[in-house]
């Protein structure tokens, strides 16, 4: 079991990680997943402490590694590291890459770390490389040694730092394959990963990292389907959204206007798409809601999905419960629904009670 209080990491010029908290039970299989620069792979180098942390705990098993005084060295042969680079010697024949590491640390004979390698090599497709050397292999075999060197210290937990983030696009299958079968071996298991696809059908636990630590955590059901939280669900539908605040009757509607056509043109929104999204925001917001408001906070959410390329547009203001739809002039009312699948009005809780949301 690993458990994590109040860790911290900071640099000079960022915080990845600011508060995280959070117990990994035995035999999770963890896949970590979130915008890049969000911390995911400062967070696994400081649970083996490749990283130390600024501030905060670890324990492994009870044992705060942490502490000044816990010796690491021995804690790390309960821990193995799966890079994105490989990090094979070079110099050394494929089964004496992973006959190394126990010889040397586990105090294994020769005769020991060669049977067991040899059974790795097969576990991974490989037997057949055992006497060539890094160089002359592709990168997702390079990959598949690499794990199986990790696997020789017989780890309890294995981290995987982007395992197939610099492989070509037809050799993730085989590196994905691999721990596959490791997930059912019962060690912890804390893959960073951008494949998403892979994330969900291996782990029985996602933690979506963003704001300084573990933004969300739950199951892949949750996460990739039902998720939570707003930044989560962004991420998960890979939304591009577009904000835009008013506090101001004398607001620069045309600068707003031209913003949108922007975040549009960036994103290659269909045209017509474009121009009703400019045309919602000119008649809900300019022409109904600000005339209708006495001193107008007003948030305009534009969320686009790649996926299907459909967007949607959530607008939220102050005031008492009010749906300025009721009273809006007719002409815009009809221009809205010709360019609009749905219009829906709510009371919401927050600063800004009202919500409209519109869908295109």
């Amino acid at each position: 079991m690993i458990r994590i209080e109040h860790l911290r990491k900071q640099y000079d010029n960022a915080i990845p990680l600011k508060d995280v908290s959070v117990t990994i039970n035995d035999g999770d299989v963890i896949s970590i997943i979130g915008p890049s620069g969000t911390g995911k792979s400062t967070l696994i180098r400081c649970l083996n402490l490749l990283e130390r942390p600024t501030s905060g705990k670890v324990f492994i098993d009870d044992e705060e590694i942490t502490d000044p005084a816990c010796d690491i060295n021995r804690i790390r042969r309960k821990m193995g590291m799966v890079f994105q680079s490989f990090n094979l010697f070079g110099h050394m024949t494929v089964i004496e890459n992973i006959m190394a590491a126990p010889m040397d640390l586990l105090g294994k004979s020769k005769q020991e770390a060669y049977d067991e390698g040899m059974r790795l090599l097969r576990m991974v497709g490989l037997a057949e490389k055992a006497l060539n050397y890094p160089d002359e292999l592709s990168g997702g075999q390079k990959q598949r040694i690499a794990i199986a060197r990790t696997l020789a210290m017989d780890p309890e937990v294995i981290f995987f730092d982007e395992p197939t983030s610099a492989l070509d696009p037809t050799m993730v299958g085989e590196v994905e394959a691999v721990i596959r079968e490791l997930a059912k071996t019962g060690k912890i298991l804390m893959i960073v990963t951008h494949e998403m696809r892979f994330a969900r059908a291996i782990c029985n636990r996602v933690f979506y990292m963003d704001q300084g630590g573990i933004y969300e955590d739950g199951t892949p059901e949750q996460i990739f389907d039902n998720p939570e939280k707003e930044l989560t669900r962004r991420f998960i539908k890979k939304l591009k959204v577009h904000e835009i605040r008013i506090e101001d009757k004398d607001y620069d509607y045309i600068g707003l206007s031209e913003g949108i056509e922007l975040y549009a043109v960036k994103n290659q929104f269909p045209h017509v798409l474009t121009a009703h999204i400019r045309h919602a925001f000119e008649e809900l917001v300019h022409v109904i809601m600000i005339p209708a408001l006495s001193d107008p906070k007003v948030e305009v959410t534009i969320m686009y999905s790649d996926e299907d390329a459909t967007a949607s547009m959530e607008v939220r203001y102050n005031g008492p419960e009010k749906n300025v739809l009721e009273k809006g002039e007719e002409l815009s009312m009809k221009l809205l629904e010709g360019i609009t699948r749905a219009i829906e009005y709510e009371v919401v809780e927050g600063e800004l009670t009202n919500q409209i949301m519109i869908t295109f």
